[in-house]
């Protein structure tokens, strides 16, 4: 399949004025819309006013309608148009099954196949695809798609499909330039990798993909250590597809905005946020909508945009996206926002700390804690690292944790039979 670019943002400009017309006709045709659009001028949808009419769709709305409903009450064509079904990827609340038709699947490909522009990958490649294979679609989407690109392919999954040894045995053996995979598996990875006596930074993988989950300075900053590779975050959503990546310029993550209409909006308002700064992002599918008519969709990330592209490259003319890493929350504890985000930096930044897990829970006498499991790393004293962490604990967040050091490997062996790994957990109430 030939990879079609658009030339010039007034292409993009003459796709969004078609593509938003259908995106509504289509939702027009789901009961789940059926009253909510009448009011919407299809002859204006370029008037940002206009647009901005049209309800935001959430993942709790879809959630609320039973899951023998769900295809009755949403989807726009007959079940038997279904190919597949793509499992939603969320870390909490009921998991959804979007069916995906034969044209759905096709500009799926097309836009997950750019992922290996981006990273100027070539046939001389081959890639390790640790990504789960199943339901969940990043992993056989990466695969499918570098196979079009001629791109060899080890199709591995996470440590659920292949064990975690066995997959360091075949990056020695098989010798792939770029492994793929959550960043987190990365680690879990490098850890174990390191408590067996491989180095992997002498390994061949020159590049790493991650995505599935917002990646942190910190953990980028660790994986490059650890791996002796270059790392490129890409982002997308079952609702969607690949939406946006990161190129060898690491200025931010382009956004196919040929294939999908992208807005960064007050979630309160609806209304776009300037250009720049920090909003909800929303996205309507412009081509892969013929099932499941996803129309303004927030997803619940914290993203910026600016709309101005750079560089001389076929994705010179994209927007570019950074996530803010909100998305996961925080804990309240004791009158504190904890943003699992910075935990984690301070966590990964921490040179005693190998891996850890955060709950929220509250003790018999009814106090809210923070408890961290934490794994140390070879060659740290295990009350030195206790020490430490409870050090950065109390200076950053003003809370004193309760720890629980852990065998190394233990987090990694929870993690990776999960989708997304549980990092941080509410046991509250």
């Amino acid at each position: 399949m030939d990879l079609v670019w658009p030339q010039t943002r007034a292409d993009i400009s003459d796709i969004h004025r078609v593509g938003k017309r259908k995106a509504v006709e289509a939702a027009m045709r789901s009961p789940l819309y059926k009253g909510r659009l009448a009011h919407i001028d299809l002859d204006k949808l370029d008037d940002p006013v206009e647009w901005s009419k049209i309800p935001l769709l959430t993942k709790e709305e879809l959630r609320a309608i039973p899951v023998s409903d769900f295809h009755d009450a949403f989807c726009i064509a007959r079940r038997s148009d279904a190919v597949e079904y793509w499992r939603s990827g969320g870390a909490t609340g009921r998991p959804l099954f979007y069916p995906r038709s034969a044209t759905d699947m096709t500009y799926a490909l097309i836009s997950f196949a750019r992922a290996w522009d981006l990273i100027e990958a070539t046939e001389l490649d081959c890639v390790h695809i640790s990504f789960p294979l199943g339901i969940h679609p990043v992993g056989h989407l990466f695969a499918r798609s570098a196979e079009m690109r001629g791109i060899g392919t080890v199709w591995c999954g996470s440590g659920n499909n292949t064990p975690s040894m066995g997959q360091l045995d075949l990056i020695a053996e098989l010798k792939p330039t770029v492994w793929a995979g959550m960043a987190s598996y990365g680690l879990h990875l490098a850890n174990l990798a390191q408590a067996n006596g491989i180095d992997l930074r002498s390994s061949s993988v020159e590049k790493i993909i991650v995505a599935a989950e917002p990646l942190s300075p910190a953990k980028r900053e660790k994986l490059e250590r650890m791996w002796g590779a270059e790392v490129f975050d890409h982002f997308g959503m079952t609702e969607a597809a690949f939406v946006s990546g990161e190129s060898a310029s690491h200025d931010g993550l382009h956004v196919w905005s040929d294939l999908f209409f992208v807005e960064v909006v007050d979630e309160a308002t609806g209304w776009p946020v300037p250009d720049g700064e920090t909003g909800s992002l929303v996205v309507t599918p412009l081509f892969s909508n013929t099932i499941t008519p996803f129309l303004r969709w927030c997803s619940g990330d914290l993203v910026s945009l600016k709309s101005e592209g750079s560089g001389s490259q076929r994705w010179a003319m994209f927007p570019t996206m950074r996530h803010a890493r909100r998305t996961l929350g925080f804990f309240k504890i004791r009158g504190v926002n904890i943003n699992h985000s910075d935990l984690e930096d301070s966590m990964f930044r921490n040179v005693a700390v190998l891996d850890f897990k955060a709950e929220a829970l509250t003790t018999e006498t009814g106090n809210d804690v923070l408890h961290l499991y934490i794994e140390v790393q070879p060659g740290f004293c295990e009350n030195d690292a206790m020490s430490s962490v409870i050090s950065e604990i109390r200076a950053r967040f003003e809370n004193n944790p309760q720890i629980t050091v852990l065998p190394a490997g233990t987090l990694g062996r929870e993690f990776e039979a999960s989708v997304k790994a549980m990092r941080f957990v509410d046991r509250r109430g």
